[in-house]
């Protein structure tokens, strides 16, 4: 299931403008109690950087590739992509070699960031709301931060969920969970590629990603 899809699910293409859940309340706060409030603002500040781009790029009437330019610098900041993508390919991916690794990697980020800027577009109205605070992962140590995509009629709107891992520079999302059953956008992906992988190959699964962003950038 696409973002775009559960986009025009939510109804997102009315109101205008973006909602940010408060990270902290206010008023003193404890020593324990701004720590915590530090460390949860570390974790959802990835989130918050994709979102203030996709609210930038639907008050902008710049050309497509401009609003990717936008896009793309939030997506480097926020996502883990190579573990987004090494998810989406399943087994198969450790057999790759560095260069198919590295060709397809470029490809799946334009693929990325071509779909949210098509899903996303100018006028579109989408509004973020993110919870402040986020959950323990089943997976020990990482996190998950949920947040709502709606519009001015529709709030909070449809849920959305990431998937946090910490690294070496920090936060990353390693996945996004869709819709109320928190459905895994890298084990979607996952079975859209087996087949493709099967049939061409990574050549062939770059060909079909690279159609995709040309599709996205023509509907514009």
């Amino acid at each position: 299931m696409s973002l775009k899809r559960i986009a025009f699910r939510a109804g997102l293409l009315l109101g205008l403008g973006v909602a940010f859940a408060p990270v902290a309340g206010s008023g003193l706060l404890f020593p324990a109690a701004q720590a915590q409030t530090a460390a949860n603002s570390a974790v959802i500040t990835p989130v918050q950087t994709l979102y203030a781009a996709l609210e930038q790029i639907q008050t902008s009437h710049a050309g497509f590739s401009d609003r990717a330019a936008i896009v793309g610098a939030a997506v480097d900041k926020s996502f883990d992509l190579s573990a987004v993508l090494k998810a989406s390919v399943g087994l198969r991916y450790d057999s790759l070699t560095p260069e198919d690794k590295a060709k397809l990697l470029a490809a799946f980020r334009d693929f990325t960031v071509a779909r949210y800027v098509s899903s996303f577009t100018p006028g579109a109205g989408a509004r973020f709301t993110i919870k402040p605070e986020p959950e323990n992962s089943p997976v020990a140590g990482d996190k998950i931060v949920n947040t709502f995509i709606g519009s001015q009629d529709s709030m909070p709107g449809t849920p959305l969920s990431y998937i946090m891992h910490h690294e070496d520079n920090g936060w990353r999302i390693t996945d996004v969970l869709l819709s109320e059953s928190r459905i895994s956008q890298a084990a979607a992906q996952r079975s859209d590629f087996r087949s493709t992988l099967t049939s061409g190959g990574v050549a062939g699964l770059i060909k079909v990603l690279e159609n995709k962003v040309k599709s996205f950038s023509e509907a514009k």
